[in-house]
């Protein structure tokens, strides 16, 4: 049973529904079997690839057409003939005419606009014949048609394994059945020619249909699977694009496009189709500007394109080769400066009174309007005032190092018993004595046995300090002095 004035999102069978994502569809399975009419097709207007919208539709027919779109699995359609005069309506399932036996598939267009499609695109019937609609698909004909889609995925993976064992050099990447499990099309990718004779063989022997062998492009291929694209919007290819047309980096040249692979390539793997629809207005606005073969000669120095903005008319020049500086200098002004150095002569200046530059248009800021909070206000702001702190720290840690190193040098240049600072020769024969009588080094340190009581009699003159290791010189002397 077909349903299309249906809309999918109120469908009563809806948990028992599959969607065709390639035929923009759905196939509703009857959960009352008493009562079951049949599997019905409810069509979901737009879901569909190469969605057309049939702007003529509340206009009368001018011309009497019997020539109907079909759609089929992904992007291909057919135009065929009513020769029966069925009242087709767009989203009809039907059975047409197919070499061998019959296919199903949906009615997409109706009426003038189909004529005006075909010009298009550019169709021509084989031999001059337009194929036939046989009839309106009938419960059994759906029946069928829902098992030969369920075959399609199964059969891609097995050809593919079946193509690798072979060894060639092909990619599978889509099978459609036809509407009655007779034949099917494989379509492949392929970047030389292969002698599929032998798959084809194997694949009928294998699955018991006619195959039918088609290559594309990798651009048809993207248009097949579908996505979206960079832009936020469905691909081109799967949207409304039928034809494709040559890219090359001449396109993205002209419009002055960084050369970067990443950002100018699609989902296929190749240029942008999109490169080329704005590419004949700035060959239009680029005729009349003039060609810079050389840089621009004027009294104070030698001036380099850098860039041109085609459309404000505008070319900026520098002194530098880099471009580090440039300046706008009119279209008109450039043609007067290339003929006069024609002529040898150097002008003064590089911008003429009677030619000002067009003032720039600065594009408005963004305010907060609705007094939202800040954008940054989740940005970490400690990290400024630790990383001050830190800073803080080092500085003083740097002064107290340079204060302890004076003092060590003003300690090392006193003598062992005097205040005043001894110039260095005189360190140098004290070191020499000291060295000639050691006894004079333990007569004039200080007794490091002593107890804290003793100390405290001298007046507090020597405080032992906790965390230095004591001599064991001198504590082994007086050990032996006591055994005595």
């Amino acid at each position: 049973m077909n349903k299309t004035d249906v809309n999918c999102e109120n469908c009563e069978r809806r948990d028992n529904c599959k969607l065709d994502i390639g035929r923009g569809c759905r196939f509703c399975v009857p959960t009352d079997l008493e009562n079951a009419e049949g599997t019905s097709v409810i069509v979901c207007p737009g879901a569909q690839k190469l969605h057309i919208t049939d702007w003529l539709n509340d206009y009368p027919n001018v011309e009497t057409s019997e020539i109907v779109e079909v759609r089929f699995k992904n992007t291909r359609k057919g135009y065929y003939a009513n020769t029966n005069n069925l009242q087709l309506n767009e989203g009809d399932i039907v059975a047409v005419e197919a070499s061998p036996g019959h296919d199903i598939g949906i009615v997409s267009l109706t009426g003038d606009i189909v004529g005006r499609q075909m010009r298009r695109i550019g169709f021509t019937p084989l031999n001059g014949e337009f194929k036939k609609v046989y009839r309106k698909a009938k419960p059994y004909d759906i029946e069928k048609w829902q098992e030969a889609i369920a075959l399609e995925h199964s059969t891609m993976i097995k050809s593919r394994q079946i193509a690798a064992n072979l060894g060639l050099d092909m990619k599978i990447g889509d099978v459609e059945y036809q509407g009655d499990k007779v034949k099917a099309i494989f379509y492949y990718i392929a970047d030389e020619r292969v002698d599929f004779r032998e798959l084809i063989k194997i694949l009928a022997e294998q699955f018991r249909i006619r195959v039918e062998m088609k290559q594309i492009g990798a651009r048809q291929e993207a248009g097949r699977i579908g996505g979206i694209g960079s832009c936020g919007r469905e691909l081109c290819c799967a949207s409304w694009m039928s034809s494709f047309s040559a890219v090359t980096t001449n396109a993205v040249r002209y419009q002055e496009i960084s050369l970067n692979p990443q950002k100018l390539a699609g989902q296929c793997g190749k240029l942008k189709c999109c490169l080329t629809y704005e590419l004949d207005s700035y060959m239009d606005a680029r005729r009349s500007i003039p060609r810079v073969n050389a840089p621009i000669e004027i009294m104070d120095g030698n001036y380099y394109l850098v860039k041109t903005d085609i459309f404000k008319q505008l070319m900026y020049f520098s002194t530098d080769p880099n471009g580090a500086s440039s300046t706008a200098v009119p279209v008109d002004r450039v043609r007067e400066l290339i003929a006069l150095n024609k002529k040898g002569i150097k002008p003064d200046l590089l911008i003429d009174e009677n030619h000002t530059t067009p003032p720039v248009i600065t594009e408005p800021n963004f305010f907060n309007a609705v007094d939202e909070e800040s954008i940054s206000r989740f940005d970490n702001t400690n990290k400024r005032k630790n990383k001050r702190k830190n800073n803080n720290r080092s500085d003083r840690n740097k002064q107290a190092k340079k204060g302890n190193e004076n003092n060590l040098s003003t300690k090392a240049e006193k003598a062992p018993g005097q205040d005043k600072i001894t110039s260095k020769p005189e360190q140098t024969k004290q070191i020499e004595q000291l060295s000639a009588s050691p006894e004079k080094i333990i007569q004039n340190t200080p007794d490091r046995a002593k107890t804290s009581s003793e100390n405290e009699d001298n007046g507090g003159h020597y405080r032992r300090n906790k965390y230095r290791r004591p001599n064991r010189q001198f504590k082994n002397k007086e050990n032996k002095n006591e055994n005595k």
